[in-house]
């Protein structure tokens, strides 16, 4: 872990040296095509949700949460033989 550090810090190290190496002239382009980058995919992102939440009918459909155990049909027998099962290998896992 030791190791990954310290080549990360020599690999940011390298960059930070190349970037200060640029002219300023240079690093000012570079950060103002990355702002723009990011100024339009906020603008893309932000479209895409105004587009979705009016294009939406606004209907909810509220129902009544059912249990999924009354929905099963399974016998109580072979319940009992599946906790028992889980709590055997439960036992021998703790081995």
């Amino acid at each position: 872990m030791k190791k990954l550090r310290a080549n990360m810090d020599r690999y940011f190290d390298k960059l930070d040296e190349r970037w200060r190496a640029l002219p300023l002239q240079k690093q000012h382009r570079y950060t103002l095509y990355f702002f723009v980058g990011y100024l339009m995919l906020t603008a893309g992102v932000i479209g895409k949700v105004w587009y979705d939440t009016s294009k939406s009918d606004n209907h909810m459909v509220i129902e009544h949460i059912e249990n999924p155990v009354l929905k099963k049909s399974e016998s109580p027998a072979r319940l009992q033989d599946t906790l028992s099962t889980i709590l055997k290998n439960q036992i021998y896992e703790r081995k």
